[in-house]
């Protein structure tokens, strides 16, 4: 059953990704704690928590440079790439009020891709392009920031989603990102997921050819006319913002299973789950990146002329799994992160 999946899951992949250029790689968590460089710089510790993902130059206060001439080594499987991504974490929230971090577990195994399904938790990258001369790569210093932490509605599930797996092994893993409407939803999940849950973070795809960061990290760059990008699907710029970059998504798998006894959901049979911002809609999920890849690499992967996939993109140099997970940060809030807590961690926002 698992290989018939896997197999299953393969063919989708190449049908999506057929002419495009589909760099996809697994990064294994470089730290859990409260920190962002890019919302909150120099604060420590910050309100609520993150996951990240990424090169060693991550800390409180990240300079606004060429981060790949600071990181000397990255959790990621490109060794080139030392940029750094983050999300917050999400919660279940027991029927007594205590609280325990969701763990993430690897994405499932895609033809030579053998480094996503091995990471240490974490995260697994997208970034897409239609072909030579169509994308241009992020610049040294850039960063941006996608989507609201204060959304508690529905606005756009292309932006961002949470699938409910139908069944253990990414059962029913069989659609591109935010493009189901059974099993995709904008905000959390409202029912137990046999299988657990993926969510996806896609950012913007259109720059205004000059900012590398604006004060809100949103302004410097704009999605499509016609409104988010759907997965692999980029559409035209806007005037204001006409030069195409690369389709760059987060993709997440959280092993909700743990927490599918509704007898130990809330007695008024609400949905358990919370982001570490204080959320409990989901609306508000959103990603940070701040760009690190050396020289030019991700220029040339996304310039490959015919369509290539994974580490084939531009000949990617990579790195062993072993070496990746050894990449490691010293941490600068200490606080425990695995255990049960009382109320979440930091002092999240209001929900």
């Amino acid at each position: 059953m698992l290989w018939s999946t896997l197999v299953l899951a393969a063919v989708v992949d190449a049908q999506f990704m057929q002419g495009l250029n589909h760099l996809r790689f697994g990064c294994s968590q470089i730290t859990i704690e409260r920190l962002d460089p890019l919302v909150d710089p120099g604060r420590m510790p910050t309100p609520h928590m993150h996951q990240v993902v990424g090169g060693n130059a991550f800390n409180a206060s990240m300079p606004s440079t060429d981060i790949s001439q600071i990181a000397t080594c990255t959790t990621c499987g490109p060794a080139d790439d030392f940029s750094n991504y983050w999300t917050a974490n999400i919660y279940f929230r027991a029927r007594n009020g205590s609280y325990k971090r969701v763990p993430q577990v690897p994405n499932r195994f895609l033809f030579n891709d053998r480094f996503t399904t091995q990471t240490s938790g974490g995260v697994t990258v997208y970034y897409i392009s239609p072909g030579k001369g169509k994308v241009t790569a992020f610049k040294p210093g850039f960063r941006m920031f996608t989507g609201d932490v204060m959304n508690r509605a529905p606005k756009y599930k292309t932006q961002s989603c949470f699938r409910c797996y139908s069944g253990p092994n990414f059962g029913g893993d069989d659609a591109a990102p935010c493009t189901d409407n059974k099993r995709d939803f904008e905000g959390f999940p409202k029912e137990p997921c046999p299988g657990g849950w993926r969510s996806n973070v896609l950012y913007p795809t259109c720059w205004d050819g000059k900012n590398l960061d604006s004060p809100n990290h949103k302004d410097h760059v704009a999605y499509p006319t016609a409104g988010p990008s759907t997965f692999l699907s980029t559409g035209n710029c806007p005037s204001s913002h006409p030069v195409k970059i690369p389709q760059l998504m987060l993709e997440i798998v959280w092993d909700t299973t743990k927490f599918n006894n509704k007898a130990e959901w809330p007695t008024d049979g609400s949905q358990p789950f919370v982001l570490s911002t204080g959320d409990t809609t989901g609306y508000g999920q959103h990603g940070d990146y701040v760009f690190g890849w050396k020289g030019d690499a991700l220029q040339r992967a996304m310039d490959v002329a015919n369509g290539c996939f994974a580490a084939d993109c531009g000949n990617q140099k990579t790195q062993d799994i072993t070496a990746a997970n050894k990449c490691v940060i010293k941490k600068t809030v200490r606080e425990d992160v695995d255990g049960w807590f009382d109320k979440l961690p930091g002092t999240p926002m209001e929900k």
